[in-house]
């Protein structure tokens, strides 16, 4: 080789630029991780510092299982908000209130017991109470759950029944036997958190009060899971069999940033940690922390 052509050769490799390092973007992180699913996926994501945002199957609506149960408890705190109810309001549990599921009601309380709508609140985000869900939905109207969702610009997020009582209380038969006790999009529910977090609509009082019901979620299968130590995750999930959701905000070194996972028609109905859904939900919430956080521990 030429003198002349070795070194227009060494001008071109010099001249071209080096990806090797360049950080993954976040369609190349989740993308994969939607795709490899056996299942429908959609995926939300929005940092709240900078306003990045990535959507996957955003638009389409999807079965939210308990993930619907964000929306009864900010309506519930506007309707405290309003004057229409008080926290300290007696909720009483009557035999033919309970029914199967997540919580605590069901099995360990007795007929006749009485305690407050807060606690109802605490026991319908914390441990996902169906029952106390059901008793709440008592006092604030399904109707008026999604009346507000609607008015705020998010039609698909919607409560369809009581918990395990579609076939008598259903407001819409038909996206009752579609989407089972909710529905929403991913995209609708990032907006739903972000205008909880930012908005002016939940006076801060109350807002703080929604925030750390939030805050207070006990499951750790899906969003917490794969996070480093000490990340605040304020969250909600849901599972029924062919279904897991999972939406929130994770306070992250770089700001905090709102996620929504969705999946439907999921194969692996297993009642375990290790459900593909749940994982699903791990993996998406730790990549995009990692996008957002790269030099977090290193």
């Amino acid at each position: 080789m030429s003198k002349p052509i070795a070194l227009v050769l060494a001008f071109v490799l010099l001249a071209t630029p080096c990806f090797a390092d360049e950080p993954m973007s976040l369609d190349a992180r989740l993308a994969p991780l939607a795709k490899a699913h056996a299942g429908k996926v959609a995926i939300a994501v929005k940092h709240l510092g900078t306003g990045e945002t990535f959507y996957l199957s955003a638009d389409e609506p999807m079965p939210t299982a308990s993930l619907i149960k964000v929306a009864v408890l900010i309506e519930t705190y506007l309707q405290v908000q309003e004057g229409k109810l008080k926290l300290t309001d007696p909720v009483t549990l009557h035999d033919a209130d309970k029914v199967p599921g997540s919580g605590i009601l069901t099995k360990h309380f007795s007929e006749g017991a009485t305690f407050s709508l807060r606690d109802a609140v605490r026991l319908m985000v914390a441990v996902s109470d169906n029952t106390a869900t059901n008793l709440i939905l008592d006092k604030v109207g399904i109707g008026a759950v999604n009346k507000r969702m609607e008015a705020w610009g998010f039609p698909n997020t919607k409560i369809n029944a009581k918990v395990f009582r579609g076939s008598t209380t259903s407001v819409d038969p038909e996206r009752t036997k579609k989407y089972g006790l909710g529905s929403t999009t991913a995209r609708e529910m990032t907006g739903l958190l972000e205008e909880l977090l930012v908005g002016e609509r939940v006076k801060p009082a109350l807002k703080q009060c929604v925030l750390g019901h939030l805050r207070s979620n006990e499951d750790a299968d899906k969003f917490p899971r794969l996070l480093p130590p000490g990340v605040v995750v304020i969250h909600k999930d849901g599972a029924v069999s062919d279904a897991r959701t999972d939406a929130g905000v994770l306070y992250t070194p770089s700001g905090p940033i709102v996620l929504c996972v969705l999946s439907n028609d999921n194969a692996d109905h297993r009642w375990e940690r290790d459900n593909a859904g749940n994982v699903l939900c791990a993996k998406v919430a730790k990549e995009v922390y990692d996008y957002f956080n790269p030099d977090d521990g290193k």
